[in-house]
């Protein structure tokens, strides 16, 4: 049995979905290619095969369609340290195939090029996550620049890419060409009215020709309808029937909208790619205590780098020396600079404020958190979402029926009334270019497309439409505590005086917990260090096991620790043990502070709620989402911080039983979201309906979730939801505008008042505004 492979290209002028759909239809009959995932928005094609098949030949027949293809899987540079050049090691992957998805359109996650400026440069030849998806190298790569270049020379009329301006591609050369062609047919044709037919007629040749071969192409290759087929049939058609003018111009028509749709297109596919641009070029390389300029894709990890105030952090690492204000804004779309110093971390694209930074490179430039927000809204937008995959079945039969209605126009008025064959063979023609599935099919995946870039934008990640889709029919979500709801480490929020006055109680509580990692220990210290407390020196430190810390303090023996093991040593009056109890039954944990043998004090901490985690639970509330509390805390903590957020509480849980819940809440008829931090609650992110990831970047666990958050803010979860529910509006929007002017021009064409001009302005201007449309989510609401 053959291990499953996988090779990926960079497709270049496929600009609709009736593009991506040829494609697909071609490569998919090739002998061993096992699956097919192309994505318009991203221009990728991606072919898993069991290594039997010809890529070479896969290619060639891609290029017979029309379109330019680039292998994506050239190797990188060298990466420099400390010790000069290093081997790249093998990069990380994730399973990004959204569950649900019966035809496997999700694809496996290689590693690619985050950028078109450097995608010839960057790596993605590491090793997938999975086994399913794993790259044996069982094929060379190595044969495809002179592929490419083949390729390239196999086709007269080039989809040429738009990454410059319109008018130098191939697409806009051509059109502006025909345009030409037709202006001087007018000229000749009012001067040599005899020859009119023959000059428009040619002028409609020059277009029409290359238009034509890509309808053969597309046949041969199992899409006999295609948007070109009918093109042609309709422009040799008006010909024959004496409308050469006509003709002629409905194929400029044509072209201008191809050429309108690829610059649609192109914005939508530059709004997540000019991301990569906000990593610099170039970084400042420490080594050997000498500091040098090198090429920022060559840093390897753990090498050292310098950030000078007010440039852009070049790598993903951690702060080894320094004290700034980060601008995080480019990533994560925080508009409030996040204060950051040792052993922060910190992303590539970020502008460092108002100190130098040393920063130790935790990732390579190929996996910093951009390159992999790049790569995942790529990989997602290849996913189909449920009403994508209706719309392609549909239209599967739509351009069939239109093709066989345009052919009874056409036949029956006059074979059966006796009416005009010129007029009705004119009306049917029209009716094949209304009919055209190119808006309806463009419909949901330019809208998704779009919605993904933007969430992205915002530091919302989804792994494709599916999970889009699913995500606007929330009706519960299951919310973990530590981490998610709470900060996930404790903080102190009481300084309780007993017999010494609140500074000294923190002055020696710090004293005795200094060099201690403990949670609690790291809190009292904190604390101390906001409070600008001195902190005196501790002698003869020792652990109590299960009780606390005991040292000398000043001269005096200090003990701190739980309330039960201070009761040991002093007497506890009456009223402080029912301060203590009353700060427990508020989720606090309190360490007692004896001084010299006498009660001193007390000190509260709590792992407090996150600063927005009332706000963002009250507006899933308010868009009628139910929220519940999972957490394995015991229930006197978990209620209190329950009862300060507002939210429904189950506690004192093991991970199966937090999976068991969701069933339950799916059983009574609930959609459920389950927010968590992907790793501990990965049994339940699974059960759920859609699992969220809350994190800070790079420890987002996305190899569980379905979705994710990089700023892991609560309201991001609303902020989700109400991105799925704008996405869907604006596809029924589409849709309607799709069919809806198609329904009017079928019905202006069979009572003759639009003929072939309308028709082809109903086609491709439903195209153009379908797309404009859903170019409208790009637009970042807050």
């Amino acid at each position: 049995m053959n291990a499953t492979t996988q090779a990926r290209y960079k497709v270049g002028g496929m600009d609709c979905a009736s593009c991506a759909t040829k494609i697909d239809t071609a490569v998919r009959r090739m002998p061993g290619v096992e699956d097919v995932s192309v994505s318009v928005a991203s221009g990728t094609l991606t072919v898993k095969h069991d290594g039997t098949g010809d890529l070479g030949a896969i290619e060639k027949k891609v290029a017979g369609l029309g379109y330019s293809l680039r292998a994506l899987g050239q190797k990188a540079p060298a990466k420099v340290g400390a010790n000069g050049p290093l081997t790249p090691p093998p990069l990380r992957s994730a399973d990004l195939s959204p569950r649900g998805e019966e035809d496997g359109d999700g694809a496996a996650s290689l590693l690619l090029p985050s950028g078109e400026k450097v995608a010839a440069e960057r790596s993605d030849e590491g090793e997938a996550g999975h086994g399913q998806h794993s790259h044996d190298g069982g094929h060379d790569h190595s044969h495809n620049d002179h592929a490419t270049t083949e390729i390239e020379s196999l086709h007269g009329h080039d989809h040429g890419p738009m990454d410059g301006p319109w008018w130098k591609s191939a697409k806009g050369r051509l059109t502006i060409l025909v345009g030409i062609a037709l202006a001087v047919a007018y000229g000749i044709g009012h001067l040599l009215p005899a020859y009119d037919t023959y000059i428009f007629t040619a002028a409609m040749l020059i277009g029409l020709v290359p238009i034509a071969r890509r309808a053969i192409m597309a046949a041969l290759a199992g899409t006999p309808f295609s948007i070109e087929m009918l093109m042609t049939i309709a422009a040799v058609g008006a010909v024959v029937i004496n409308a050469s003018e006509e003709a002629a111009a409905v194929v400029f028509l044509f072209l201008i909208g191809e050429l309108l749709e690829g610059v649609a297109a192109g914005k939508a596919r530059q709004s997540i790619q000019s991301l990569t641009a906000l990593v610099p070029k170039n970084a400042l390389l420490e080594e050997n205590g000498q500091t040098r300029e090198v090429p920022a894709e060559s840093l390897a990890v753990g090498a050292t780098i310098l950030v000078r105030p007010g440039d852009r952090i070049s790598a993903d690492g951690v702060i080894i020396a320094g004290e700034s204000a980060i601008d995080e804004a480019p990533v994560t779309g925080e508009s409030t600079p996040v204060a950051k110093g040792i052993d922060d971390a910190v992303f590539a694209g970020t502008i460092n404020g108002d100190a130098a930074l040393r920063v130790r490179v935790t990732a390579a430039a190929e996996d910093n958190t951009i390159a992999r927000v790049v790569r995942l809204v790529e990989e997602a937008q290849e996913s189909k979402a449920p009403t994508e995959r209706f719309i392609d079945r549909f239209s599967r039969y739509y351009t069939p029926g239109v093709v066989a209605v345009a052919a009874l126009v056409a036949i029956l008025p006059p074979l059966v009334a006796g009416a005009s064959w010129s007029e009705w063979v004119y009306k049917g023609l029209a009716i094949l270019l209304i009919g055209c599935p190119c808006a309806l099919v463009i419909s949901t995946p330019a809208a998704i497309a779009a919605s993904l870039s933007s969430g992205a934008r915002r530091g919302l990640l989804m792994k494709g439409g599916a999970v889009l889709e699913t995500l606007g029919k929330i009706t519960a979500v299951a919310l973990d505590k530590t981490g998610t709801l709470t900060a996930g480490r404790p903080q102190v929020t009481d300084v309780i005086a007993f017999g010494r006055n609140a500074e000294d109680v923190l002055r020696f509580a710090a004293a005795l917990e200094t060099g201690s990692s403990h949670p609690l220990a790291v809190a009292i210290l904190a604390k101390a260090a906001d409070d600008e407390v001195e902190i005196p020196t501790a002698t003869d430190a020792r652990a109590l096991g299960g009780k606390g810390v005991t040292a000398v303090v000043e001269g005096e023996e200090v003990f701190l620790g739980s309330p039960k093991a201070a009761a040991e040593l002093v007497s506890l009056p009456m009223a402080h043990s029912r301060r203590i109890t009353g700060l427990n039954d508020e989720g606090k944990t309190v360490s007692v502070l004896i001084v010299g043998g006498v009660l001193a004090g007390a000190v509260a901490m709590r792992d407090e709620p996150r600063p927005d985690a009332r706000a963002g639970l009250k507006a899933l509330t308010d868009a009628g989402v139910r929220t519940v509390m999972l957490t394995g805390d015991n229930a006197r903590t978990a209620t209190a911080i329950g009862k300060d957020l507002g939210i429904e509480v189950r506690a004192e849980l093991m991970p199966e039983d937090k999976s068991r819940i969701v069933g339950e809440l799916k059983s009574e008829g609930y959609v459920v979201g389950k927010v968590g931090d992907g790793i501990n609650d990965a049994p339940a992110l699974a059960a759920a309906d859609v699992g969220i990831a809350m994190g800070g970047g790079t420890d987002v666990a996305l190899e569980t979730a379905d979705a994710a958050t990089l700023h892991g803010r609560v309201g991001d979860i609303a902020a989700m939801i109400e991105l799925s529910k704008r996405t869907m509006r604006n596809i029924h929007q589409n849709i309607s505008i799709a069919l809806g002017l198609k329904a009017v021009f079928l019905v202006t064409t069979i009572i003759g008042i639009t003929g072939l001009w309308p028709a082809i302005l109903a086609d491709t201007g439903a195209t153009v505004l379908v797309t404009i449309n859903a170019l409208r989510l790009l637009r970042v609401r807050s």
